[in-house]
């Protein structure tokens, strides 16, 4: 069992039925299989994407600017944690919401001591605002955040069971791998689970990634106590 975890939302999981926003029924599912992780004993860190709202590299053109599109897009990610943190809390589990942007009015500032606290304490930490910089996506400031919290793994759900050696979309022979190294997931183009910067960091630091299909119940309970789910990378 890891003992803290980090999983990473993507905006779209966070839409579910919808074509955009919050389903807040999906956040109410996904709210008791986080109890069940933390009923188990592992603490959890929460960071989620915003392409539900706006991605801030589609935004980028048009007489807007790459760094006031990924700032879009940050204050897209705000709105998903402060509304899963409330979903979270009214389903009784205590959660703080912690922003990587200065927006005091909204959420916590992140502070290294204050999340470490915030955990220690039993409470889910939810992190918005990503990295808090242009030009890094989610994905790379998830692992930022999972090193700098000593988490033991980054979770990343998907839709989709684990990583193929091709889309498996495409092509009706893919294979799923249980597990893969870190070059090959940097170094093989027909493999993309994170960006190049989020798997080099990774290896750089020799921190798992579990990408993993979030939706089937269960599952992150399975991937937080270590039973094969998914795709381990290391």
């Amino acid at each position: 069992m890891y003992t803290r975890i980090l999983l990473k939302l993507s905006g779209e999981q966070l839409a579910g039925k919808f074509d955009g926003g919050i389903d807040t029924e999906f956040c109410q599912w996904l709210a008791g299989e986080i109890r069940q992780v933390q009923q188990a004993g592992a603490e959890v860190v929460i960071m989620v994407g915003g392409g539900n709202y706006a991605r801030g590299a589609q935004l980028a053109g048009g007489g807007i600017k790459r760094v006031t599109a990924d700032h879009i897009g940050m204050l897209a990610t705000m709105m998903n944690s402060l509304a899963l943190t409330d979903v979270f809390e009214e389903e009784g589990l205590p959660t703080r919401c912690l922003t990587t942007i200065f927006a005091n009015q909204v959420a916590e500032p992140f502070v290294h001591r204050l999340a470490n606290k915030h955990l220690e304490n039993g409470r889910i930490v939810i992190v918005g605002g990503g990295s808090g910089r242009p030009y890094v996506t989610t994905d790379t400031a998830a692992l930022i955040l999972a090193l700098e919290l000593d988490c033991g793994v980054v979770m990343k759900a998907t839709k989709v069971d684990g990583v193929y050696d091709k889309d498996p979309n495409e092509h009706d022979d893919a294979q799923k791998m249980d597990e893969m190294s870190y070059e090959r997931a940097v170094t093989d183009g027909a493999i993309k689970v994170m960006d190049n910067a989020a798997m080099g960091m990774a290896m750089e630091h020799k921190l798992p990634i579990i990408i993993f299909d979030a939706l089937k119940p269960g599952n992150i309970l399975q991937a937080a106590k270590g039973v094969p789910v998914g795709t381990k990378i290391s």
